[in-house]
């Protein structure tokens, strides 16, 4: 299908964003959808939002005629749409409308890979479809007659679909619950496991996939589109000090990112919440990644992360600025501190990262006597994987162990 991309610059509103740069980015989130070209792109400034139409009526007019031109049988608006603006620019153009909250939500519907990923898409696809109901369907002007027990006109079909949906968010919801349990329950069988999680945030498209493969040997999806991850993935990692840690890759954010997508995907976001430390992944040689960094500060801050857990700044695609631009780089990073420049692409600073993240999570170490009987042999073979086992000796009746160990390793092992 051919799509047509519209940006709307409304007069008088604060625009934090070049609209040139967010026109690129809607255009990258239309190409992430697959069997989608787009025929054509531009700014449009408006003195003021028409609330019938968003644009002005010489403007719809202007608009039919690019479209028609172009061949385009979709129009991807970058900012909200109302119900009412929705269907009457459907009605005039001829096309089928979304605007950016259902072009994410599309976006999300066609990447969602686990079971809990497609229902999280499919509660927030709900919780906008209820809000359209007005343009979705053709008979909701019509009454609907009831069971003929009691007169009146019965409810509208508008009603019924309204209650049809909320009953189908009362059912996704039940279903998320379980799986929110299970993956408590794996989080609690991880925390018996005295690894630390480093969970890699950052805006989309930042390259976080990519330094994940580079850090963990992984071949998860990274390719240069937005939203190219959704469900997160995790990997055990050996540092630089011989401590293992979990590493976890999870969904990029956006600007102006949908409520219903915020309040969704929480759950698959609680790796970032449950983290040890956070790798914020920065795309340092786009225009506006300092607007980008902000938005991904904010929305860690909506979603709770605990403001005593450290967040080092990664300063991703080094490979795409020249020795000026790079030495610049180096040196305003120095300054600020826990910053570290990187390629993820070619692994130039990635080790110096791993360093940092080694030294970060290094608990003091604590020699520690331990007596254990033979029928503890699982409890045994476990410390040896963890290699805390400084010396040991056979007895009578057990073993008599020498150890060295974490008070997060000491804590796991009690708790086996």
């Amino acid at each position: 299908m051919r799509a047509y991309v519209l940006h709307p610059e409304i007069r008088g509103e604060p625009a934090r964003r070049d609209p040139a740069l967010r026109l690129a980015e809607a255009v990258s989130l239309a190409t992430a959808l697959p069997d989608l070209t787009v025929a054509g792109a531009e700014v449009v400034r408006l003195p003021r939002a028409q609330p019938g139409t968003l644009f002005g009526k010489g403007k719809v007019a202007e608009l039919k005629d690019r479209l028609a031109e172009a061949g385009a049988g979709l129009v991807l608006i970058d900012g909200p749409v109302t119900p009412v603006q929705q269907r009457n620019l459907e009605k005039e153009w001829g096309v089928k409308l979304l605007d950016r909250t259902g072009l994410i939500l599309e976006i999300f519907a066609n990447r969602a890979r686990t079971r809990e990923g497609v229902m999280q898409v499919e509660l927030a696809a709900l919780s906008y479809q209820r809000t359209r109901l007005v343009r979705a369907w053709t008979h909701l002007e019509r009454q609907r007659g009831g069971f003929g027990f009691v007169g009146g006109p019965g409810e509208t079909q508008k009603e019924a679909d309204r209650r049809a949906i909320d009953e189908q968010v009362i059912r996704l919801k039940r279903q998320l619950d379980k799986v929110v349990r299970t993956r408590s329950l794996h989080r609690a069988a991880r925390a018996k496991v005295p690894f630390p999680v480093v969970a890699l945030a950052g805006y989309t498209n930042a390259g976080k996939s990519t330094l994940f493969n580079q850090i963990t040997g992984a071949d998860v999806l990274a390719q240069d589109m937005l939203f190219a991850t959704l469900d997160p993935t995790m990997r055990g990692v050996r540092l630089p000090s011989g401590r293992t840690v979990i590493v976890s890759d999870t969904v990029g954010f956006i600007s102006d990112l949908p409520p219903q997508l915020v309040a969704a995907f929480r759950a698959t976001l609680e790796e970032v919440l449950e983290a040890d430390l956070i790798l914020h992944v920065r795309d340092i040689a786009h225009p506006e990644t300092e607007e980008q960094a902000a938005d991904v500060r904010a929305i860690l801050a909506d979603l709770g992360v605990d403001a005593a857990v450290p967040v080092f700044e990664v300063w991703n695609k080094l490979d795409l600025l020249d020795g000026e631009g790079r030495a610049a780089l180096a040196a305003q990073a120095a300054r600020r501190g826990g910053v570290f420049p990187v390629s993820a692409v070619t692994g130039e600073g990635v080790s110096a990262m791993l360093e940092a993240v080694s030294a970060a999570l290094s608990d003091p170490v604590t020699p520690h006597r331990l007596h254990l009987p033979f029928a503890e042999a699982r409890r045994r073979a476990w410390l040896h994987d963890q290699g805390v086992v400084a010396g040991e000796r056979t007895g009578e009746d057990g073993w008599e162990m020498d150890l060295r160990w974490t008070a997060r390793q000491e804590a796991a092992f009690r708790a086996l």
